[in-house]
């Protein structure tokens, strides 16, 4: 064990002696190397069980394994290889010590050289050894081969040799092995056999022939005695990842090694490389007594009586490399070469011949006029197409298994696909979905994909786990820039650790030996070798290639199949109860929008008289996740917010906190100045203060100031009114939110997110459903933005508005349109407390707020039954989903998870105190508190003690004076008239960008609410209010009906 992990220790040495980085380093580099070695294909998910058996008798090795390679090998030989081992590792140690010494005592002119030479030197041992050594560690200078990025010239030099040049085995070995294992003599078998190999690799060596038909083939045959040499190997590389795990907790490389002990002697089976999959029941029950026994190399062929397929067919069936005459090819099809397999024992494969040049061959390259970035490229594509539109790849793509043909078009051949990878359904969405949300910076899709594909973090980072995912997916680098990028991944890596340390409040042992992931996957294990192997390719190739250009294209193809529209999901209305007629119709009109591509998710919610009359939710989560919206799904309802945070400051009206006419510098002392002196507390509230551009510059560049709340409250505090206050209404679209937080929070001396929770969550009983601002936690039930381009297509040919602002006017609107779903999407973005526009909700909860609004207050009757999960059944504030740590760092990590602000610089949720109480009491004893600090009228069942509430809403009676005359807005509220009533007021509600809306009609006891995700601009939701109003005989109310007036878009 030590030997080989001096020697692992020396191979990293290189790294660090010819970059100068620090030794804090050396480990990015050995993750790299870990994930080459210990990866490899698995089978399906089906047989999971199988491989928790395969691990426990194939790497911690029984009694009977260990009998076996002792037969095989004698434990001379296997002493006799580890001391090899031992005597070259010290040799290079020594040697780079020297090499160190020296270099202090050398001028720099002649530093360099002599860097050089060791490399060169130490190049040659290595090389040495692993011809000797063979086994896994020809795996290992294969990988080292590819990682030009990464390693001295010297190295990849000299063990590019290792991909297919290795000494050839004695041709009676050869012959010896054919015969056996097809049971006929040479002669009987081929009409000419050239003796010559046309390469050596780790595993089997190929020759060229003949077969009596007369087709030319090559021959892949077997080394003898390979198995049990890695199995061994195995044994050796199991105890170091063991001993690295217990030294340095946060390299834990177990499921690696893992991987590639239960997929070893896959790899080790030409069959299952042309290839053989078990399935089926019967197959499982043999395979665990067959690797019990781990005597793999005793099976026959003739042993499997069941259903195979083959990988190296399968994959250029896939690829569309072979076509039947007549047969069409794939729209996906990408440009290469597969050989076809002929025949196949376990130990020899015959292959169909293809002439080609080998990617190491330079000189020929050139003279054949081969575009190499081309053919990366391609390779490239190839491999997305089989990891994310076939979900099976080959997990091997080092320089040696590829050729480009010499005949034009000159094509990539692919070759050996010993190790595969089969990836069920969901894993292959999830890989897209990460991909896609690396590309995109979609922080909430990203942690929904980890979800998906059962990677579980132990602290929640979402910027830095972010920024891990993009090295993924990274630009490869020619090898003349791979020491600039080492250590710029080197200074990346240290960023993030210094961020965990500082986050978590851990002193340098204890980050040293924190590992911040709590489940890893095995899929994603050889998802990471073939990423890092084609960067290695490209850079040995001494090309760039954009991954994420030519990767996409794929990953949109799996995710943009899936069944979007009703016509293509039975299921895409969620499975709730039918409440009434109306809800019926209801869903018939979705179900016929979503087939005209008009709807991508949606919740609607109406109460009549208090009671549920509608609660639908129907569609998928986001463009790119296909998993079903329920109805405690969170949307972003945008502007929608501003009657939420409009009725928390008429909360604190009724609670004697604040008053309606008083003027805001009295309450809010630094707000005061640049004339802003006469700004009331209703001139806010009615959009008439005159500070409509206060915050227009949270555009562009300036965009994330958003998510600071102090920031912005200072600039609120630094602006200066446009308008007299009270002479003109302007739509106050960012600032209205800012002002009323400044004055939530002045008036009351409490955070504006504890003033949301005890005026309206608790009381409503609708906890974990409405949030202004998320928290950790709540991300698996977030709706992703998307943009409806055929409506922002027609506002140019709109015109402007009288009411909106001039920085605000629709040209404006186009522009933000465009970037409001990638913006807001963000993570960071949706945890900031944008009270004017960063409201999280589900229909049910905005819409039992209405009715709670329409009934003065009243908080309806609980919510029906039928919905599932019930609503307010969420813990407000999650607690994080693991906490699993050290002993040493117990009491650390759970403090570091909370979100605090204490010194106001982070506009972020943050988790208001509460005793040690689990989850499920918090959320019983949130629900039966619902009069915390309100009032004795809310231990009634009330919110509101004011019976004249709704005019102060609207702004009429005796608020009247308080309200610009004929202006669409009350006090915090758009008020609404019957489309074909008197011209009075029947209530009241907000809109947000996109479509999102929640409103009542007073008169008539009724409230409903629509949440969306695919942006319009209110055509959907005026077709969904005017069928339930007409069903239900109410008066269609003016600004939300009306989908043909293309003037007048629902934007506020």
């Amino acid at each position: 064990m030590l030997a080989w992990f001096l020697f692992l220790s020396i191979i990293v040495s290189v790294v660090v002696y010819a970059v100068r980085v620090s030794p804090s380093r050396t480990f990015l580099f050995l993750n790299s190397i870990s994930v080459s070695l210990f990866s490899s294909s698995s089978s399906s998910s089906s047989s999971s069980y199988i491989y928790k058996r395969a691990i426990t008798h194939t790497c911690m090795y029984s009694p009977v394994h260990i009998k076996s390679v002792k037969n095989i090998m004698g434990w001379g030989n296997i002493y006799r290889r580890r001391m090899k081992v031992f005597t070259a590792a010290l040799i290079i140690y020594l040697d780079y010590k020297a090499v160190q010494q020296r270099g202090k005592w050398t001028s720099k002119s002649k530093r360099t050289a002599l860097w050089e030479k060791a490399h060169e030197r130490n190049a040659k041992r290595v090389l040495s050894l692993i011809i000797k050594l063979e086994g896994l560690w020809v795996k290992l200078g294969q990988y080292l081969s590819t990682r030009a990025d990464v390693l001295p010239e010297a190295y990849i030099s000299l063990l590019k040799q290792l991909q297919d040049s290795l000494p050839p085995r004695p041709l009676k070995e050869v012959c010896r092995t054919i015969q056996k294992e097809f049971g006929k003599s040479m002669d009987d078998l081929f009409a000419e056999f050239v003796e010559n190999p046309l390469a050596t690799a780790s595993i089997a060596q190929v020759h060229r022939a003949t077969l009596l038909n007369g087709q030319e083939v090559v021959v892949k045959v077997q080394h003898d005695g390979i198995k049990a040499i890695i199995l061994e190997d195995l044994k050796n590389a199991k105890s170091i990842v063991n001993w690295i795990a217990w030294a340095e907790p946060q390299y834990d490389f177990n499921p690696m090694i893992d991987e590639w002990c239960k997929e070893a002697p896959k790899e080790l089976d030409f069959d299952h490389e042309a290839g053989i999959q078990p399935i089926g029941i019967m197959g499982m029950e043999y395979l665990i007594k067959f690797y019990a026994n781990t005597r793999f190399w005793a099976l026959k062929y003739q042993d499997f009586a069941f259903v195979f397929v083959e990988n190296t067919r399968t994959v250029a069936a896939n690829l569309g490399c072979k076509k039947s005459p007549g047969e069409s090819y794939s729209s996906n099809r990408v440009n290469v070469l597969i050989p076809e397999v002929i025949q196949s024992t376990k130990s020899v494969l015959i292959l169909e011949y293809m002439d080609g040049i080998r990617l190491n061959d330079t000189a020929s390259l050139d003279a054949f006029g081969i575009d190499k970035q081309n053919i990366v490229e391609e390779i490239t594509r190839a491999y997305a197409h089989q990891i994310y539109v076939d979900g099976f790849f080959n997990g091997d793509p080092h320089p040696g298994n590829f050729l480009v043909s010499k005949e034009a078009p000159h094509r990539p051949i692919l070759l050996d696909f010993g190790l595969t990878k089969k990836l069920s359904s969901s894993m292959k969405h999830a890989l897209a979905k990460m991909f896609l949300a690396s590309a995109e910076g979609d922080h909430v899709a990203l942690l929904s994909a980890f979800s998906e594909m059962g990677l579980r973090l132990r602290l929640d980072m979402p910027e830095q786990v972010m920024e891990i995912t993009s090295v993924f997916f990274r630009s490869s680098t020619p090898a003349t820039e791979a020491q600039q990028n080492l250590k710029s991944l080197a200074e990346q890596r240290e960023k993030n650790m210094k961020a965990i340390q500082e986050k978590l409040q851990l002193n340098q042992k204890e980050v040293k030996r924190f590992n911040p992931v709590d489940a890893f996957p095995g899929d994603i294990v050889i998802f990471g070798r073939v990423l890092n192997l084609l960067r290695g390719l490209s850079s040995t190739m001494n090309v760039r290639i954009v991954y994420m250009d030519i990767m996409k294209p794929f990953a949109e193809a799996v995710l943009g199949n899936i069944n979007k529209t009703p016509a293509a999901n039975a299921q895409w209305i969620y499975n709730t109860p039918v409440h009434s007629d109306v809800e019926a119709k209801l869903r018939r009109l979705l179900v016929e929008l979503g087939n005209n591509d008009k709807i991508l998710g949606i919740q609607v919610c109406a109460y009549k008289d208090g009671e549920v009359i509608i609660d639908t939710a129907a569609g998928v989560l986001g463009r790119y996740d296909p998993r079903p919206v329920q109805p405690d799904t969170l949307f972003s309802v945008f502007s929608a917010t501003k009657g939420i945070t409009a009725g928390m400051l008429h909360w604190l009206v009724d609670n004697g906190k604040l008053k309606l006419d008083e003027n805001v510098a009295n309450i809010w002392p630094e707000f005061r100045g640049n004339g802003k002196e006469h700004i009331k507390v209703h001139h806010i509230l009615n959009h008439t203060s005159g500070l409509h551009n206060a915050l227009a510059d949270l555009r562009g560049e300036n965009a994330f100031l958003m998510t600071e709340w102090d920031a912005c409250l200072k600039l609120i505090e630094a602006s200066q009114p446009e308008t007299e206050p009270g002479k003109q209404q302007l739509y106050h679209y960012l600032s209205f939110g800012w002002l009323c937080g400044g004055i939530v929070e002045h008036a009351s001396g409490k955070k504006f997110q504890e003033i949301l929770e005890e005026a309206l969550i608790r009381p409503l009983k609708i906890e974990g459903e409405l949030y202004v601002g998320i928290p950790p936690g709540v991300e698996a039930r977030l709706a992703n933005l998307t943009l409806d381009t055929d409506d922002l297509k027609k506002l140019s040919e709109m015109r402007n508005r009288a009411e909106m602002p001039s920085t605000f006017q629709l040209n404006n609107i186009s522009e933000l349109a465009e970037y409001l779903p990638a913006f807001f999407n963000m993570l960071n973005v949706r945890r900031a407390i944008v009270p004017a526009a960063n409201g999280h909700c589900s229909a049910r909860a905005l819409a039992r707020y209405y009715a709670a609004l329409a009934d003065c207050g009243v908080v309806p009757p609980p919510h029906s039954s039928a919905s599932n999960p019930p609503l307010g059944s969420h813990p407000h504030i999650p607690k994080f989903p693991s906490k699993k740590t050290d002993e040493k760092q117990k009491g650390k990590v759970d403090g570091g998870l909370k979100n605090e602000r204490s010194d106001g610089r982070q506009n972020v949720y943050i988790r208001i105190e509460e005793d040690d109480d689990n989850d499920e009491e918090k959320c019983s004893k949130s629900s039966r508190d619902t009069s915390k600090g309100a009032g004795p009228e809310n231990k009634k069942g009330k919110i509101f003690s004011n019976p004249r509430v709704h005019e102060a809403f609207m702004g009429v009676g005796e608020y009247e004076n308080m309200c610009l005359r004929d202006g669409v807005f009350g006090l915090g509220f758009r008020r609404l008239k019957s489309k074909d009533g008197d011209g009075s007021y029947s209530g009241f509600g907000h809109s947000g960008m996109g479509g999102s809306t929640g409103f009542c009609d007073v008169k008539n006891r009724f409230a409903m609410a629509v949440t969306l995700n695919k942006l319009s601009f209110g055509g959907v939701t005026a077709k969904i209010v005017e069928l339930i109003c007409s069903e239900l005989n109410l008066p269609l109310p003016e600004g939300l009906s009306g989908s043909g007036d293309i003037n007048r878009p629902l934007i506020n």
